[in-house]
């Protein structure tokens, strides 16, 4: 069975960033930009305990009309945004990939290539 994948990379800019990765490849989920590795390791887990609860997720509407969602550690803190969507459904259906896919997704650490 094909599952999710959180990958670790590191940005021109030396800090470390993750993607979620839905089981089809497409990225559902970008994270900030962290000064360390272990910061980022620890943004993952706070996506994993996070996504489970429908209040993590802010849904937002941007002045062209496209749709968005920031996923909030259980502190408020923001800890990764959604791609744009056409649609409030295409937007749930980005939460949905979310929710079903950052508990069990793998940790593809690109860092050390």
């Amino acid at each position: 069975m094909k599952m999710g994948k959180f990958t670790i990379l590191r940005g021109k800019n030396m800090r470390f960033y993750f993607n979620l990765k839905a089981s089809n490849g497409l990225i559902i989920l970008q994270s900030e930009g962290y000064t360390s590795k272990q910061n980022c390791i620890n943004g993952i887990a706070s996506v994993r305990q996070a996504s489970v609860y429908d209040l993590s997720y802010k849904r937002n509407q941007n002045d062209a009309g496209h749709y968005y969602f920031n996923l909030c550690a259980l502190n408020g803190q923001v800890i990764g945004r959604s791609q744009m969507y056409t649609s409030k459904q295409a937007l749930e259906t980005g939460v949905s990939s979310v929710k079903e896919n950052a508990g069990r997704a793998i940790i593809d650490d690109q860092t050390n290539q």
